[in-house]
């Protein structure tokens, strides 16, 4: 790890522990100029292809996941971090399948199933989007099943 500061080549961990998104953060300090830095290791993971409704695939984005969950969680009671903890789970899940490709039907699914049990509002929000109830009927059909739970 070259230093920040004088590009020395030769640096020492001092401190190591675990981060937010399945990182790393180390403490390391310049064996030539003292210095201290922190520096963040993530697993890097192989790439991934959603299979989109229509059959398109396009890469993996983590981002669109925290965006729907965002949106469902609008006025709710649930954190920043609740919420980054949860696209870290579904994240898990979906990679330790050890697939190249996913189709987004199974990823919105998990996220239902994952939303059901982290806050109902957020779930029907979420579901009535994914979903794409037609008319009050469907979404009150959603609603007794949450409610016969």
């Amino acid at each position: 790890m070259k230093c920040p500061f004088c590009n020395a080549e030769d640096t020492k961990v001092i401190d190591s522990r675990a981060a937010e998104n399945n990182a790393i953060k180390r403490r390391r300090q310049c064996e030539n100029c003292g210095k201290r830095f922190t520096t963040y290791e993530k697993i890097e993971m192989l790439p991934l292809i959603v299979i989109k409704k229509d059959q398109n695939r396009e890469p993996y984005d983590r981002t669109k996941i925290e965006a729907g969950i965002i949106r469902s969680c609008h006025k709710r009671p649930v954190s920043m971090k609740q919420i980054t903890a949860l696209v870290d789970d579904i994240e898990n899940t979906i990679f330790n399948m050890g697939e190249k490709e996913v189709s987004s039907k199974f990823i919105g699914e998990l996220l239902m199933n994952k939303l059901k049990n982290f806050d109902d509002v957020a779930y029907v929000r979420f579901a009535s989007v994914y979903r794409e109830f037609k008319d009050v009927n469907t979404f009150m059909d959603e609603l007794k099943k949450l409610l016969d739970q």
